[in-house]
């Protein structure tokens, strides 16, 4: 209902400017401003949600993280900041919960100084208070960030000792039971990237996913996934692009796994005001040829 009434008083709003265009009356740009003023605002007010299907290229991603036997161990690199955490952070969050509701063990690391940051946030949401049986060392463990880009990959690609010698808390490697079988990358199960910049995805893919032969799921930036796309299937099992996927992700874990219905989905919420923004906007676009074209034809008349 209040999708019916948003979407309404804005076709109406819409069609009273068309009108007014066609009668010559210009469009000042402050109100195209209104328009999308309420067509973000409003959803965020009344909470409107929309149900997403995931994409083949997301339920890859979910589909191998059902594939994999209880107990792998799955690399998750926070490779991202503060910036770009609105769409990422959220995928973050769910892979994670899903990885550790499917009871794998995960190795957290960053290329990039904020995803140490971006980490905490994962872990103060989701593996504290939904996960507090799960044991630091055993169950997962956070191996924090490294300098030196493609530097740190070339070198855990076949050895993580040398380039963590500890975990963030300064507790040795040969004393995280984690790494009693995780030698280098090489043993890992699955290795999934969340970022966009670099180093990112690229540079997993070129210096660990390819020469180790590991899989690599990813989730990225809007902006980023188009990129991306080539190197799906073969050199990437599947990838989450922006809120969008995101927010399918969040949509079919909450399907599949029911008892977790009140889960937070900060991806779901924020395509409530992007899908009525854009909507909006295409209208606008539309709105605009139309008036364009009836005025050359109008033009081609008089002449």
């Amino acid at each position: 209902m209040a999708v019916a009434i948003i979407l309404g008083v804005l076709g109406i709003g819409l069609l009273w400017l068309f009108i007014g265009a066609l009668k010559g009356r210009e469009v000042d740009r402050r109100v195209i401003f209104v328009f999308i003023l309420v067509a973000v605002a409003a959803p965020l007010l009344v909470n409107i949600t929309f149900k997403f299907e995931p994409t083949p290229i997301v339920q890859a991603v979910f589909d191998e993280f059902e594939s994999l036997p209880e107990g792998s161990t799955v690399l998750f690199s926070y490779d991202f900041d503060p910036a770009m955490a609105p769409e990422v952070q959220p995928m973050a969050n769910v892979l994670t919960r899903h990885a550790l509701e499917r009871g794998h063990k995960i190795i957290f690391m960053c290329l990039f100084a904020t995803g140490e940051g971006q980490f905490n946030v994962t872990d103060r949401e989701v593996i504290q208070p939904e996960f507090p049986d799960r044991v630091n060392g055993v169950d997962w463990v956070n191996i924090g960030y490294k300098a030196g880009n493609e530097g740190v990959l070339n070198v855990i690609v076949t050895d993580f000792k040398k380039m963590f010698p500890t975990d963030v808390n300064g507790v040795p490697y040969d004393s995280i039971k984690i790494f009693d079988k995780i030698k280098s990358c090489k043993d890992l199960d699955l290795i999934v990237s969340i970022g966009g910049g670099r180093p990112g995805i690229k540079e997993w893919v070129l210096f660990v996913g390819d020469p180790g032969n590991v899989p690599i799921a990813t989730g990225v930036a809007a902006v980023v996934a188009p990129q991306l796309y080539p190197y799906y299937p073969k050199q990437l099992i599947g990838l989450l692009g922006g809120v969008k996927g995101a927010a399918e992700y969040e949509s079919h874990f909450k399907k599949v796994y029911p008892k977790y219905a009140d889960m937070a989905t900060p991806a779901i919420f924020m395509m409530g005001p992007q899908t009525i923004a854009h909507i909006v906007i295409m209208a606008f676009i539309v709105i605009g040829n139309l008036i364009f074209f009836l005025g050359r034809r109008k033009e081609g008349e008089e002449a």
